[in-house]
């Protein structure tokens, strides 16, 4: 968890989502299916950082529930949709092993059905075979399906020359208590909808489409808050009431690319600030994915004070500005000191240390959701964050903020790091392919 904000802009020129357009009904390719959904909406909705209007009224600059549904994202671009996307109210992320005897070949044919399924769905149409109807009377819900590859997936496919050095294995962390059949895997799947269903039914194609050529290593589901839930667009909140990311780097900042996606050409050190090492052709618009399982132990949270907790983090509780004062997107004053003369953003707070000016600009685009597995036998909750970050190198985005979170966060006291994964997510597909087909087949 950083001090980054976590809705994003699309960039139109990346197809990477609908943010231009979502819920266009007279765009062709939005399917019977979508505008069955939809019936009743009289209006478009405009995104994030606009209004809809409906046959009903709805608060100034939220989205009517009405056209959820209608919200379609691009399957084919430059890079690939559920990376810059706007957060989902619904999400699963899946991890795959290849099966005992399954090689590049079989990968390959996997990945090709996989992509056909994923731009289906996100059209609104039914799965390539065997569709169990799950979202039958749903429109797509901007639906997205996000691949990557695993350090392990090239060793078992024969193509260890070309897997990025940027996917070795991330370095021990001290807060870590990792539970090993949980994290990591051959393949990665993100799925993450507005709709509950119409994630599940994703879910449920993606894991049929696998048959024989992989079986499921791990399954974790999580949630944000829903499109139009808010009377205004708002950074969501995590499990422990704080608005949670407020400082993510934006399409439009003109250093985003360099530090999200990697670039065309194949560059080094010597070439890019962005990149430590040599990326593969096939990487070319792709990005690299932390995951991590990040249980909140919200009992003792929940015991401190309400100062307590906004010292923890660094922001008020109540609208996520900083303690220095001002709004949510107040630049912090680092500083400032209270009549005391003690400094009014403690040195240890979690915002202080995730700052990208406090870790020589390390960035990362972050895109979590929170989770809730239930209680144990002390009623305890199994509950927390499903961190989700892209970056162009995480030897240069997660692992400097980690050590330094390592290192001092006071917030390190509330919560615990029990699964990680670290995947390729190569670009795009053009129409006609498939993802990782520059990989598979090149």
């Amino acid at each position: 968890m950083s001090d980054q904000t976590t809705t994003a802009a699309d960039d139109p020129a990346d197809h990477d989502s609908s943010s231009g357009d979502p819920g266009n009904l007279g765009t062709p390719g939005i399917s019977r299916r979508a505008l069955l959904g939809t019936a009743g909406a009289s209006g478009l909705v405009l995104g994030a950082a606009g209004a809809a209007v409906g046959y009903t009224a709805a608060p100034a600059g939220a989205t009517p529930l009405t056209s959820v549904g209608a919200e379609r994202a691009m399957f084919h671009g430059k890079h690939q949709p559920g990376i810059t996307t706007a957060m989902h109210a619904r999400g699963h992320l899946i991890a795959f092993d290849l099966a005992a005897g399954a090689g590049r070949t079989e990968a390959a044919a996997l990945l090709r059905r996989w992509s056909q399924t994923a731009r289906r769905l996100m059209a609104g149409e039914p799965a390539t075979q065997g569709d169990t109807a799950v979202a039958l009377d749903a429109g797509p819900s901007s639906l997205t399906v996000t691949f990557g590859f695993g350090h392990s997936f090239f060793a078992r496919t024969g193509l260890e020359a070309r897997r990025p050095v940027a996917l070795d294995p991330l370095p021990d962390f001290s807060s870590d208590q990792l539970d090993k059949a949980r994290s990591n895997g051959d393949l990665w799947v993100q799925i993450g909808a507005n709709d509950a269903l119409v994630a599940f039914h994703a879910l449920r194609a993606i894991q049929k489409d696998a048959g024989g050529a992989a079986r499921v290593r791990w399954q974790m589901n999580g949630f944000n808050r829903s499109p139009g839930a808010t009377s205004r667009p708002m950074t969501t909140r995590n499990l422990m009431g704080q608005i949670d990311g407020t400082r993510n780097p934006l399409p439009s900042e003109p250093d985003f690319e360099a530090r999200i996606w990697v670039p065309a050409e194949p560059t080094s050190a010597s070439d890019s600030a962005s990149a430590s090492v040599k990326d593969p052709e096939w990487m070319a618009g792709g990005t690299y994915a932390v995951v991590r399982r990040i249980r909140m132990l919200l009992d003792d949270w929940e015991g401190l004070s309400l100062g307590d907790q906004e010292a923890v983090i660094g922001r008020r509780k109540s609208d996520g500005a900083p303690l220095s004062g001002g709004g949510e997107t107040t630049e912090m004053e680092l500083d400032k000191v209270g009549a005391g003369g003690d400094l009014v953003v403690p040195i240890n707070a979690h915002a202080r240390i995730t700052r990208p000016d406090q870790n020589g600009g390390a960035a990362m685009l972050r895109r979590p959701f929170s989770y809730h597995d239930g209680f144990g036998a002390d009623g305890v909750a199994d509950a927390g964050l499903l961190f989700v970050c892209f970056q162009a190198d995480p030897l240069r985005g997660f692992v400097p903020v980690q050590r330094k979170l390592d290192r001092g966060d006071a917030l390190s006291a509330f919560v615990r790091h029990e699964a990680s994964g670290l995947f390729a997510v190569p670009g795009g597909a053009v129409e006609g392919g498939y993802v990782g087909q520059g990989l598979l087949e090149g």
